[in-house]
């Protein structure tokens, strides 16, 4: 029962938490590139540029971008350090996104959403809870559907392909302890 639930919240933890400082989780797939690594979960997405860029790209036909904006704005929000810089960029998420006037607004629960007052005394966290949200919503919904769609597909189908042709100069021994290890 502990094991099934400590597993649970590694699930649930955004890749800010997971991959902070020198404690960081080392996940078994550093070896791994490209859609091979992104499927492994959205962590490991968000953690390539290129993926996010792909992600981002499959949002906007989705018509759901906002939440991966958001996700990153707030990734951006905890970064800061400067108080001035801070009540700026906490204004930005509050008017862009959590405001019932933002042009492009995410979906949270109702009794987390920031009230105007909070911005007067912005902190790193304060964004957080809506931050798990998002990333458990993509987690759930975008990102699975993300893993079966045709650019994934794709692009998954392209690596493979030049992967082959890479290792077609390769001796039998070698490619054998690659594909073995993999």
């Amino acid at each position: 029962m502990f094991t099934r639930a400590v597993s649970r919240l590694g699930r649930k933890r955004p890749p800010s938490e997971i991959h902070t400082g020198e404690s960081a989780v080392t996940a078994p797939d550093n070896d791994q590139k490209g859609t091979r690594k992104w499927a492994t979960s959205l962590e490991s997405l968000l953690d390539d540029p290129k993926g996010v860029g792909e992600f981002t790209d499959f949002l906007k036909k989705e018509f759901s971008e906002e939440n991966l904006l958001f996700w990153l704005a707030c990734e951006d929000f905890k970064g800061t350090r400067d108080k001035e810089q801070m009540l700026k960029k906490a204004h930005d998420i509050y008017t862009t996104f959590l405001s019932s006037k933002a042009p492009a607004q995410v979906n949270v629960e109702g009794q987390s959403r920031v009230s105007e007052k909070m911005l007067e005394e912005p902190h790193p966290l304060m964004f957080q809870k809506h931050q798990d949200q998002i990333f458990n919503l993509m987690k759930y919904d975008s990102y699975s559907r993300f893993l079966k769609s045709e650019t994934f597909l794709k692009l998954k189908a392209k690596e493979e392909k030049e992967s082959s042709a890479s290792s077609a100069g390769e001796s039998v021994p070698k490619r054998a302890s690659r594909i073995y290890n993999t």
